[in-house]
């Protein structure tokens, strides 16, 4: 629990809430997933790492146990552990126009939109390739799976594409970010694989 109303939390405090609230591998996962692309978009647009990182890790926290509140019982868990509005305000946006009506402000909601789902497509790419690796993943792999709707159907390439032009960035460069956030965090996230 942050020591007092409003402190910063730290990525220990971050992940035992994730941990506590989330039991599923996959959730898990995503959300070390969407953790290592905050921190690398935060380090390359000159923002704070730890604070981009933490919102990534715990953006789903409430997913598992209750999904028909998600988002605002995300809210409800973070202010009893006392977190800034800041990082609440973060984590309700990336549901903007799904679950929640909060829509993403500042640069770090807008790049948390974009690339929550995005993972997801990743993930698919890399594993469906012979080497399994995120290392040696291309994004004109994305690209090409991108194109194929039934291919990792349950992601939303509506939102990717509003993120984008909210963040007036070209689809292609985020995908490129998106990769390699995740290649920092390859071990973590189970995909090393092999790659060639």
């Amino acid at each position: 629990m942050a020591e007092e109303s409003g402190s910063a939390p730290t990525r220990e405090e971050a992940l035992a809430l994730l941990n506590e609230y989330n039991e599923t591998e996959s959730l898990r996962k995503h959300a070390l997933a969407v953790e290592a692309v905050m921190r690398y978009s935060a380090r390359r647009r000159g923002y704070d790492e730890q604070k981009w990182s933490i919102i990534g890790l715990v953006h789903d926290l409430d997913y598992e146990r209750f999904p028909e509140q998600h988002c605002a019982a995300t809210r409800r868990i973070l202010e009893e552990q006392g977190w800034p509005e800041e990082y609440i305000r973060a984590t309700e946006s990336h549901g903007w126009g799904i679950c929640t009506d909060v829509e993403p402000k500042h640069e770090m909601e807008k790049v948390l939109f974009t690339i929550d789902e995005l993972t997801g497509l990743v993930v698919t790419t890399v594993l469906v390739r012979p080497s399994k690796s995120v290392l040696d993943v291309k994004v004109s792999s994305v690209r090409k799976k991108w194109k194929d709707k039934r291919f990792a159907a349950g992601v939303n390439r509506g939102i990717i594409e509003r993120g984008a032009e909210m963040l007036g960035e070209e689809l292609a460069d985020i995908i490129a970010e998106t990769i390699a956030g995740m290649q920092e965090a390859a071990e973590a996230l189970g995909l090393r694989g092999r790659p060639g």
